[in-house]
């Protein structure tokens, strides 16, 4: 029996460890975000979903796209180049606010921290 408890507990340790890491690859609903913003303040989390409404001005270095999933939309800025539109793609993101105050948020970013297409 000695020998069954840090088996067992062993396990426990790796399906913990393993449902961590299943979760921090998962994708964020859109709704989720719009929903609540100021609850995703200074968290990265990964969306998917199609690019549309590209914008460009140069004086000022913003490059921003939309991407819309089965949920709504979000405006993401980049410092990258533009993604193609109309494709699916798989971004990590960056959610900052300016502000929260009692609670709601003011000035969210969504930064593009890394693409996939």
């Amino acid at each position: 029996m000695k020998l069954m408890t840090p088996v067992i507990t062993i396990g426990f340790f790796l399906l913990w460890v393993l449902s961590a890491s299943a979760h921090a690859g998962s994708i964020t609903a859109i709704h989720e975000i719009n929903a609540s913003p100021a609850s995703f303040d200074g968290r990265t989390v990964t969306l998917r979903g199609v690019t549309k409404d590209p914008t460009r001005i140069p004086v000022i270095d913003l490059k921003a796209y939309v991407l819309e999933d089965d949920t709504g939309e979000i405006i993401i800025l980049t410092g990258d180049n533009l993604p193609e539109m109309g494709k699916t793609i798989t971004v990590r993101v960056r959610i900052d606010n300016l502000a929260i105050i009692k609670g709601e948020a003011l000035g969210t970013t969504v930064v593009e921290l890394q693409r996939q297409e």
